[in-house]
């Protein structure tokens, strides 16, 4: 792909109306590009019919669309789908269709690599090499929402932020894919079905109230206990859980959407009632709920998934003091597909 050509999708439709003008295309035009590529996910400018062929010759010839294609899908016993999406300059970045009876969910990536190195999860162990585009995002969510519909005949209605990288480190293509994941002249879907999950970076919390964001918010908390979290997750030392709870509070306050903790429970290491305890106090400071989430080992760390009486002891512990739990267990395991599990193995990137 010539690199002198620029990504029509980076352009606003004020932006592509002011170059349409300059080449005299009327106005109306930049709409209907917009519609196709957005609305109909159009993947070459051949297939934009109602486009007189001069035009979309003209678009060819000084635009590419940087869209992602399928490079390789592994199916999993339990019906998740891994696929890993090959970008224009050749990196790969893994997305996984999870199916449930009552819902379909796209788990997406928003950075090649990771620059957050938690010590439980493959990607950590991963170089970042870029940030995604906002077009990168989107095109996650159009392939997976097209397997949904060829193998199970059922629509897309979740998405989550829950892939390779951490989302509020690529804030603004995180932030400008969802508006066109949302948006009436995009996907169109509700962004009530869309959750953003951190690392917890504090500050990037808080543009997310002061942009009035209408998606969920999750938080990778994991310990509810600032030394434990240190060792399994560095980021914590910048960013420590007094200052989450205070930015998650003016999260709530200035969206009112609850926050999720996901917590997952390492054998021996945070699946005690002492962390139970712990948790429990952390959300008396933050309104949330919490998903108890099985771990998933990867061969570079040595962690292990709690026992399964710890586990329920665990959820017990705190739902008898009306927090509301959830318990995640692992889906797509046998084709490290599963939370944490995502490293695009065996592949070069």
């Amino acid at each position: 792909m010539s690199t002198t050509k620029s990504d029509i999708r980076k352009l606003s439709v004020e932006q592509l109306k002011s170059w349409l003008a300059e080449r005299q295309e009327p106005a109306f035009r930049a709409k209907q590009i917009d519609e196709w590529l957005w609305k109909k996910s159009a993947r070459s400018f051949a297939d934009m019919t109602n486009l007189s062929l001069a035009l979309r010759q003209l678009l060819d010839e000084n635009f590419s669309i940087n869209a992602l294609t399928t490079d390789k899908q592994q199916h999993s016993n339990d019906g998740t789908v891994k696929s890993a999406f090959r970008l224009f300059d050749g990196h790969l970045v893994e997305g996984v269709l999870i199916p449930a009876t009552d819902r379909m969910t796209a788990c997406v990536s928003s950075q090649v690599g990771c620059s957050l190195t938690c010590s439980f999860c493959a990607t950590g162990y991963m170089e970042r090499k870029r940030n995604l585009e906002a077009g990168e995002i989107y095109d996650q969510v159009v392939e997976i929402a097209r397997q949904a519909e060829a193998k199970f005949s059922a629509p897309l209605t979740n998405i989550v932020y829950m892939g390779m990288g951490e989302p509020l480190l690529n804030y603004a293509n995180v932030l400008k894919s969802i508006e066109h994941i949302t948006s009436p002249q995009g996907l169109g879907m509700s962004p009530k079905r869309i959750t953003v999950s951190t690392a917890g970076i504090a500050k990037m919390i808080k543009k997310l109230g002061d942009d009035e964001v209408r998606f969920r918010l999750a938080l990778s908390l994991h310990a509810a206990n600032d030394a434990k979290r240190n060792q399994i997750m560095p980021i914590n030392e910048s960013n420590s859980l007094d200052n989450l709870a205070e930015a998650l509070n003016y999260f709530y306050q200035k969206t009112g959407n609850r926050i999720t903790f996901e917590y997952i429970v390492f054998n021996n290491f945070n699946d005690s009632l002492q962390d139970a305890k712990e948790l429990w106090e952390f959300t008396k400071r933050v309104p949330a709920r919490v998903n108890i989430i099985e771990y998933n080992p990867i061969a570079e760390a040595d962690f292990r998934n709690t026992e399964a009486d710890k586990l329920d002891r665990f959820a017990a512990y705190l739902e008898d003091r009306g927090v509301t739990v959830s318990v995640r267990r692992s889906r797509g395991k046998d084709i490290d597909a599963a939370c944490g599990q995502l490293a695009n193995k065996d592949k070069a990137a």
